[in-house]
């Protein structure tokens, strides 16, 4: 929307701290052929003069829902997985890292990792889990 000259009571696009957005303005004061001092079309609100902010380009990071991706790396685990050494579950109980442990709610787990003191973090098929263990 701006035009080739700039001039005082003149259009311009501009950025408004009231609107958030870029919105057309009227140029209210300017220095060495630049806006110093513009008014919101808008909301009528006086600021100084913002540049358009440009949109941000769409970004092509995919957001994954971490139910899925530790379903997806249940599944590659899974054959590697002999069940049969799964020892139960106890709480009073200490698990290393790669152990199978069979949960009576949760089923078959593999322990991932040492979660902190008396902490282990699990992954079964619904999901990654933390388990108390001594």
């Amino acid at each position: 929307m701006s035009s080739s000259a700039l001039t005082v009571g003149g259009p311009i696009e501009a950025r408004c701290t009231k609107c958030r957005s870029n919105t057309n303005h009227i140029i209210v004061a300017m220095a060495d052929e630049k806006p110093l001092k513009v008014q919101c079309n808008t909301c009528s609100r006086e600021h100084k003069y913002r540049p358009p902010s440009q949109a941000k380009p769409a970004t092509t990071r995919r957001v994954t829902d971490p139910r899925v991706a530790e379903r997806k790396e249940w599944e590659e685990l899974q054959p590697e997985m002999d069940t049969a050494k799964a020892v139960e579950y106890s709480m009073d109980e200490s698990y290393k890292v790669g152990a199978l442990i069979k949960h009576p709610v949760f089923g078959v787990g593999l322990v991932q990792r040492q979660g902190g003191p008396r902490k282990i973090e699990v992954l079964f098929e619904d999901g990654r889990k933390t388990m108390r263990c001594k």
